[in-house]
């Protein structure tokens, strides 16, 4: 099979280049805490959260939600202008939590907010895929109009299984909808997808990429699973440890690529892996290998075994 060609001639669909197609300068994101919470916390589907799930892991410092938006996306400015400064341009990204998970008319003040700081040109908004409805969907395809605006789903696992072991309180069924129902409306799409989640094997998440290369995503990122101190599911794993399929790093990279083989082309790969400060993490060990490190590991294992993102992927509509 000949090679996709992709931007900036690499093995996979890269964000970079992606971010360069779209936008034709460097565009940086600015993470706000906007207070949030989901609904297997507050106890409308459930209670604890998902059971992996510690924010404290990887919520930026100056992402207090008692600053107010205005002044966190001020600050984030502040904190990455020493290295990146070519960015004058930003996306607002709303990360922490389910960030669709409030009445229409508080959603409305929050983005507006944001969307009226100097350099804000569009948002980026990770939520769950039961936390939205048609109402606020047609809210956001009126600001894709006029704005970049991005949904970011946590669709987790493709198997209902899964989903309710991790006390996800919503089913594959519901991000299926939720992500149809925003490309259907003109607006960017994305996905996150944990591999090593318990119970599942190797085989069952690589069936994974056939399963989610039939949405219409724009973007989608993957994320080792990590045992993280202060979660519910650092007690079941040391409960029930040989339910963990976790990975070792060259496993990992290994595992990805059979992935990447199997998966739509046009998806854009925006992350490999997940990181968490060493300090929390209790399982799988990986010292401190970065995420750029991994993402270069892939491409080198994609490079030493000739093959591409999408090579096994066949569709008549691509």
């Amino acid at each position: 099979m000949k090679q996709v060609q992709f931007p900036g001639n690499r093995r996979y669909n890269n964000y970079n280049e992606y971010f360069k197609r779209v936008f034709g300068r460097r565009v940086q994101k600015l993470s706000v805490d906007a207070g949030f919470t989901c609904p297997n916390r507050d106890g409308k589907v459930g209670r604890g959260g998902c059971t992996y799930c510690n924010n404290d892991a990887f919520n930026p410092s100056y992402c207090v939600p008692a600053k107010g938006v205005a002044q966190q996306l001020s600050e984030g400015k502040e904190f990455h202008a020493w290295r990146y400064r070519r960015a004058v341009e930003y996306l607002a990204y709303f990360q922490a939590f389910s960030n669709t998970y409030a009445p229409l008319d508080h959603l409305k003040k929050l983005y507006s907010e944001a969307l009226s700081m100097d350099g804000v040109i569009g948002l980026v908004i990770g939520t769950r895929p039961d936390c939205v409805d048609e109402e606020k969907l047609d809210y956001f395809a009126t600001l894709a109009e006029k704005y970049y605006v991005i949904l970011e789903y946590g669709v987790e696992s493709c198997y209902n299984k899964t989903l309710d072991r991790i006390n996800r309180g919503h089913s594959f069924e519901t991000a299926q909808w939720a992500i149809n129902e925003s490309a259907a409306r003109g607006i960017h799409v994305g996905a996150h997808l944990i591999f090593g989640l318990p119970g599942e094997s190797r085989e069952e998440m690589l069936k994974e990429a056939d399963i989610i290369s039939t949405l219409p995503l724009d973007t989608i990122k993957f994320h080792q699973l990590q045992i993280i101190q202060g979660t519910t599911m650092k007690l079941d794993y040391e409960k029930n440890p040989t339910d963990y399929n976790l990975f070792s790093p060259e496993e990992y990279y290994d595992f990805v690529v059979d992935f990447a083989e199997r998966l739509n082309p046009k998806f854009v790969i925006e992350r490999f892996s997940g990181e968490a400060p060493p300090r929390f993490v209790i399982a799988p060990q990986w010292g401190k290998i970065r995420a750029d490190e991994v993402a270069r590991a892939i491409e080198d294992r994609m490079a030493h075994r000739d093959t591409w993102q999408g090579r096994l992927f066949s569709s008549a509509s691509f």
